[in-house]
């Protein structure tokens, strides 16, 4: 059992607490709000889920999931995720994040904005390329050939295994991508975007995904897109 923090509480902070409450961790779930905001989901959730102060989440012992508007990442204070395992979820949106010179002219991926606000933090970016709709319905069992694949990508060898264990654990195959660097080609309007867990791009048509079809789709990667 272990012990996940939660920062957000938007599609996919709950979808990611509800999976996790299923495989049978105990979540500690966030907001900007403050926790009594949070007493309708966590009581959906059950005993397992709490909620907390932002640092409270910061503080969880095994795993912390940062899946708040990429804008609002600089709201935090740079040490608040100092040695954590933490899961980056954010993607960029100019017209809600504002524009960020160094996404705009490819010198950092999402998240290596995210780790370089965070220094001390050990970043795997997860979870930012399907649909929240999505990964609700497509995990399945260990073993179970109709397992979909999720991507991820960092710089740390221990947290990136850490993050595959969790993910496994909430019934995902994992794909290892690469550096932080290298993430850009899972990011926002790229191939292997949120459509790839898809029917034709529609949320409401879920399909499993393998790691064969994802490394085709990150071979048309292009960075000029954004």
């Amino acid at each position: 059992m272990s012990e996940i923090g939660i920062i957000g509480s938007g599609n996919i902070g709950s979808t990611v607490a509800r999976l996790a409450v299923d495989a049978g961790h105990d979540v500690v779930v966030a907001n900007s709000r403050g926790p009594a905001s949070l007493a309708d989901l966590v009581g959906r959730l059950g005993p397992r889920a709490r909620a907390g102060t932002v640092e409270e989440a910061a503080a969880a012992r095994d795993l912390v999931v940062l899946t708040i508007p990429l804008g609002r990442v600089r709201d935090l204070p740079p040490d608040l995720l100092a040695g954590k395992v933490v899961v980056d979820t954010c993607n960029y949106y100019p017209e809600r994040d504002g524009d960020t010179a160094e996404l705009d002219s490819h010198e950092l991926t999402t998240s290596e904005l995210v780790q370089r606000h965070f220094p001390g933090a050990r970043v795997v970016k997860a979870f930012n390329n399907i649909f929240a709709a999505n990964l609700g319905v497509l995990q399945r069992p260990a073993g179970s050939p109709e397992r979909t694949t999720l991507l991820t990508a960092g710089d740390d060898e221990d947290a990136e295994r850490v993050v595959a264990a969790f993910l496994d654990s909430l019934g995902y195959d994992v794909l290892d991508t690469g550096s932080l660097a290298d993430s850009w080609r899972f990011q926002r309007d790229q191939p292997a975007y949120a459509g790839a867990y898809t029917e034709d791009g529609d949320p409401e048509r879920p399909r499993r995904t393998t790691g064969e079809d994802l490394l085709a789709l990150l071979e048309r990667a292009d960075r000029s897109v954004r």
